[in-house]
């Protein structure tokens, strides 16, 4: 028996272009002072990371794949497939790596590998949407002599950040920020200065504040006006926006204001010619605001969620959605006096007539640091399996 530990090094979460670092370990358990102890024996082990596809079949028309005969693997062949068993279509894969041949394990001893990948800048980001999936995977496959290939598998999240990939680094590494106390690796090196740049990239995109006035109003009049001072977010920030109802000629009794985002699937690949978007929504505010002169709300955008992005297939969207609850009679109407007493109560109406409508303001969100992604994601860093 052998067991084999695969740990990502920085976490479950990357930037398309990072180099993804994984150790992985193969230990024999049994002590040499065991009574059945003996040597054990791997022919070879492999890795390679891939992207794999899911479509909806009631929203999602897609032209037959000729790379599906290959997602099933006989037992008893050498040939290492990733994707062997996996739903969908395998549209993004990197060169596999051997990790070593002919291994021989002692009883109680263990060997590390590192496997190391430059994840490709043109695939798209990690996505678990209503029509589409984009789940990106690290494959181990290991194989002793005249057995079936055993395959550990690594889930992990990519974020796309657009714009990285045309950025080109200094020649003159003299002049690149460094740090003159930490000896790193060229590559690493590289992959920290990618990050660095990402970081300030979406600092700078998401920083830049103006103010956004919007005036709310129906075929009535005016209800109000809603500000905000960015529409440009990264994921994990809060959208704030602040409505002042204080100049509005039409009284608003509630009103909702929901975080979505929109998945649309392009026209060639439709299911069926004008079928509907999907909607998921990610926050919810709602509030009661009759006689109310200012209001606000704030609504987090979850770091687990997609920023938006686009492929030939699908296109992901996000916006805010309005909902206004109106009256349709005058402010001085909305209560009545309940006493003639010296002590006046007011008392609200049982019924009355109201209007209601929406309205949707598309915001952008971009990325944030894969490391402050990794602390919520729902894939481990460590996963193995025994052989």
């Amino acid at each position: 028996m052998i067991e084999v530990l695969a740990k990502l090094s920085r976490g479950p979460v990357f930037l398309a272009g990072e180099v993804l670092e994984c150790v992985i370990t193969f230990t024999n358990p049994l002590s040499a002072s065991s009574t059945s102890a003996s040597s054990e024996m791997l022919a070879w082990a492999s890795a390679q990371i891939h992207c794999q596809f899911h479509a909806s079949e009631n929203r999602v028309a897609l032209p037959p794949s000729d790379g599906s005969k290959h997602d099933v693997q006989a037992e008893n062949e050498t040939v290492f497939v990733p994707n062997r068993g996996e739903r969908g279509q395998c549209i993004l894969s990197t060169p596999p790596k051997i990790l070593f041949c002919d291994l021989r394990l002692d009883p109680g001893e263990t060997k590390s590998y590192s496997y190391c990948e430059t994840l490709p800048v043109d695939g798209p980001p990690s996505f678990r949407g209503q029509s589409v999936k984009y789940v990106y995977k690290l494959t181990i496959g290991c194989q002793r002599v005249n057995s079936a290939i055993k395959l550990l598998r690594v889930p992990f999240r990519v974020l796309v950040l657009h714009g990285l990939k045309d950025y080109q680094f200094p020649q003159d590494e003299a002049v690149a920020p460094s740090n003159p106390f930490l000896e790193e690796e060229e590559g690493l090196k590289k992959d920290s200065r990618l990050a660095d740049l990402a970081t300030e990239l979406l600092m700078v995109a998401t920083s830049r504040r103006s103010l956004h006035l919007y005036n709310i109003s129906n075929t009535r009049g005016k209800v109000g006006t809603f500000c905000i001072f960015k529409t440009v977010y990264k994921i994990g920030e809060d959208v704030i926006g602040t409505f002042n109802f204080s100049e509005g000629d039409i009284p608003c009794l509630q009103f909702s204001v929901s975080l979505q985002t929109e998945e649309s699937i392009q026209e060639e690949f439709q299911r069926r010619r004008g079928q509907p978007v999907s909607f998921t929504m990610h926050a919810r505010h709602q509030e009661s605001c009759l006689h109310t002169a200012q209001s606000s709300f704030s609504l987090p955008i979850p770091l687990s969620s997609t920023p938006g992005f686009t492929t030939n297939i699908v296109s992901l969207k996000w916006r805010l959605h309005f909902e206004f609850v109106t009256s349709g009679e005058s402010a001085g109407t909305c209560l009545v006096r309940g006493s003639q007493s010296e002590a006046v109560t007011w008392t609200g109406v049982e019924q009355m007539e109201v209007d209601t409508f929406s309205w949707d303001l598309p915001i952008k969100v971009l990325p944030t640091n894969p490391i402050l992604a990794s602390y919520v994601s729902q894939f481990s860093s460590t996963n193995s399996i025994t052989i």
